[in-house]
């Protein structure tokens, strides 16, 4: 055990499979943003998530060649393969992590904000126009509504040839949905609009989401066996009903099959109008793909754990491997099925889109009527829960492997006597606060992801050309697991690939700067690592990071790549730049 003051280690309490029960959060990523693709693709959204899995799970062979790599190290694949450029630019390499703590991270905040909106509609609820007390409110009312009234001119003029009659009605019922609405459904302390950024509201959403994080928090303060304890049964209770919706409409001939062929892009993003292969329509195909990776990928989250596996030599491509299995099994289903059975209109509904709604739509494809429904969206809440702590277990210890090794600031680097990195837990909770209310809308909520995806890509591109630096200038580190060389070619081209997503599509998501927005959150990472590397640390690395290099202290060995990482860095910065002024939304 450990403590968490003084230079504490974490615990080596895990197998590859405590480690794969902690990525089992990932497939429920497909729910954060299934009706945000269906918008913005169309028909081809359930091909875009393919896509986008089939390119993680080939791009994941490279993260396992480099996680093997560093036993001792915790915090992900960002971490093992920042250590590659290291010697070619002291920056390049705490950009990397940054990044994938900054686009992990968020899941914590948007994943509250879902279960949030769960969690007010069971317990205040908003009633439907149509239900018994609102009608009942209408008729004890309506006598008060005439003409005259201001409400019912407005509605008339906004509604041009609507009868008087019809107008009193609409406006009547409206009143009634409000006034019969929970106080603490439309509760908000206040707002704050940040110039260059957006609003934060201090509302309903806001407070039952903090509540959940801390919840959360709290058990992972326990360590990370009793995370995968908690995790194994969460994905079980989760998982397996998940599958069945997948596989169910495939056998019971619910699908329309109208819905998953002429595959074609919208005309608009959520036009739900079949267009065509012009210009616009590769943009908003782009974009599809662009946010997809955001969950796709996120399996990679198996590797984060390393320092704290029982024989990292065997356990790092095992976590990884299977991981990326169960999610390719689960973005293959999932999207195809609900897609399948609800089509693009159905998949455009606002609680699709927003995500409140999802778990009512997955109950209704198994066809089990109101109770098995309820059922739905109770897993639903708990699908959240297992994304958010497979999102805080990962992140949190990103912090904590980015302070040992000299990038972060210092006070990350301890644990707590579970091994447990509190003080990381803590900061990814309070950053995630501010997110929370930033995305306690649904026009924030997209803002975040939008933006939080621009480090991801970034992170994958300095990540997957990372595996060949590597093989160059570490050709003498061990390794247990390594990838053919074919395919570590294969994913560097796929870098770039993501380098044209990551230009191209960031504009989709409804804010034209998303790609500026997030580039300039990524530079915030400069003055932090400045201060750290030059102030604390007098300009060089912790001892143990030149350790895990096999390097001599304040050595950063050889540039034996010569100029080609800095040709990749440019001719990446080349592709995002282009495909920002080459591919345009439809007009």
């Amino acid at each position: 055990m450990t403590t968490e003051t003084g230079s504490g280690q974490m615990v080596r309490a895990l197998s590859w499979k405590g480690a794969f029960w902690v990525a089992a959060g990932v497939p429920p990523l497909v729910l954060f943003s299934i009706g945000g693709i269906a918008g913005t693709t169309g028909k081809l959204a359930f091909a875009v998530w393919m896509i986008s899995m089939i390119m993680g799970f080939l791009q994941s062979f490279t993260y396992a060649e480099m996680a093997g790599m560093f036993g001792n190290k915790s915090g992900g694949t960002s971490v093992y393969g920042a250590t590659a450029w290291l010697r070619y630019g002291k920056l390049i390499a705490p950009l990397s992590v940054w990044c994938n703590w900054f686009a992990w991270s968020p899941v914590l905040s948007l994943g509250c904000v879902i279960a949030a909106g769960y969690i007010l509609n069971a317990l205040f609820p908003i009633p439907l126009a149509e239900s018994q007390m609102v009608v009942d409110w209408v008729t004890a009312n309506i006598a008060s509504y005439t003409a005259e009234t201001q409400s019912v001119i407005d509605y008339m003029a906004a509604n041009a040839g609507v009868a008087v009659t019809d107008a009193i009605q609409a406006v009547a019922t409206a009143d009634g949905v409000s006034a019969l609405t929970p106080a603490f459904r439309t509760w908000e302390a206040g707002t704050l609009v940040i110039p260059g950024l957006g609003t934060l509201y201090f509302n309903a959403y806001f407070v039952v989401g903090v509540v959940l994080m801390l919840i959360i928090l709290l058990i992972q303060e326990r360590g990370i066996a009793n995370t995968a304890v908690a995790q194994k049964w969460l994905a079980i209770i989760v998982l397996i009903p998940l599958l069945l919706v997948g596989l169910v409409p495939l056998f019971n001939g619910s699908i329309n099959w109208m819905n998953v062929t002429n595959l074609v892009p919208p005309t608009a993003a959520y036009s739900g109008v079949d267009g065509t292969w012009d210009i616009g329509g590769w943009t908003l195909f782009l974009g599809g793909l662009y946010i997809a990776a955001w969950s796709t990928y996120g399996f990679e989250t198996a590797v984060c754990y390393t320092r704290e596996l029982k024989d990292p030599k065997t356990d790092t491509f095992r976590a990884i491997f299977y991981s990326g299995l169960l999610c390719m099994l689960f973005f293959f289903l999932i999207p195809f099925s609900f897609q399948g059975v609800y089509g693009v209109e159905g998949m455009l509904a606002s609680g699709i889109v927003d995500g409140s709604g999802v778990g009512e739509a997955l109950g209704n494809m198994l066809g089990g009527g109101a109770v098995v429904t309820q059922i739905f969206v109770i897993l639903m809440i708990m699908a959240l829960f297992l994304a958010i702590m497979t999102a805080m277990a990962g992140s949190s210890r990103t912090l904590y492997q980015g302070s040992r090794d000299g990038w972060l600031p210092k006070y990350l680097g301890t644990v707590n006597k579970h091994g447990a990195p509190r003080r990381a837990m803590w900061t990814d909770f309070a950053f995630n606060v501010f997110l929370l209310a930033l995305a306690s809308d649904i026009g924030g909520y997209f803002y975040v992801l939008a933006i939080s995806n621009v480090g991801y890509i970034l992170f994958n591109f300095l990540n997957l050309n990372a595996g060949w630096i590597h093989r160059i200038d570490s050709a003498h580190m061990e390794r247990p697991w390594k990838a053919p060389t074919w395919l570590i070619g294969l994913n560097t081209v796929l870098a770039f690939v993501n380098a044209l997503f990551l230009g191209a599509g960031a504009k989709v998501w409804g804010y034209e700067n998303a790609l500026w927005s997030g580039l300039v959150f990524a530079a915030l990472i400069f003055p932090v690592f400045w201060y750290r590397h030059y102030v604390v640390d007098k300009g060089k690395f912790p001892k143990e990071a030149y350790e895990d290099l096999g390097l001599p202290y304040g050595e950063l060995g050889e540039r034996k790549a010569g100029m080609l990482p800095y040709l990749a860095l440019i001719l990446g910065a080349g592709v995002v730049l282009w495909a920002n002024w080459f591919f345009v939304l439809p007009g």
